[in-house]
């Protein structure tokens, strides 16, 4: 999957002072980019990291883009991630791990089966 995309993606990476958090994201079109993975080194989980890098990213694509997606598992805690960062359901893909990759893909010991989409909104250009 990640081959699809990587060719016309901007990769974001955050180093302190070594490497600790990466993301990766594509643009849409029509105002629209998708936050497409963010991994952070296990060791490192937990330590804020993720979100200081979205908040990078934020600022970076605020004014370029009106909308930014991200599709994850169905995992209660990744969800409640990226609600506490501004973003909302948006819509499900049905059957897109089980169809769309190989092997089965587990998280937290449970195969991953739906995408949950979630879209953050940015304010417009000059306002807060």
């Amino acid at each position: 999957m990640i081959d699809r995309y990587l060719g016309r993606a901007d990769m974001f990476v955050l180093f302190d002072p070594d490497l600790k958090s990466l993301c990766v994201l594509t643009d849409e079109g029509e105002g629209v980019c998708e936050l497409k993975n963010l991994a952070t080194r296990v060791e490192y989980q937990g330590q804020g990291y993720a979100t200081r890098l979205l908040e990078h990213v934020f600022r970076h694509y605020r004014g370029k883009y009106s909308n930014m997606l991200v599709g994850t598992g169905e995992n209660p805690r990744i969800l409640a991630f990226y609600e506490r960062r501004g973003f909302v359901f948006s819509h499900r893909l049905k059957n897109f791990f089980t169809d769309n990759y190989r092997e089965p893909i587990v998280e937290e010991g449970v195969q991953l089966v739906d995408m949950i989409c979630l879209k953050k909104v940015f304010a417009a250009v000059g306002k807060a």
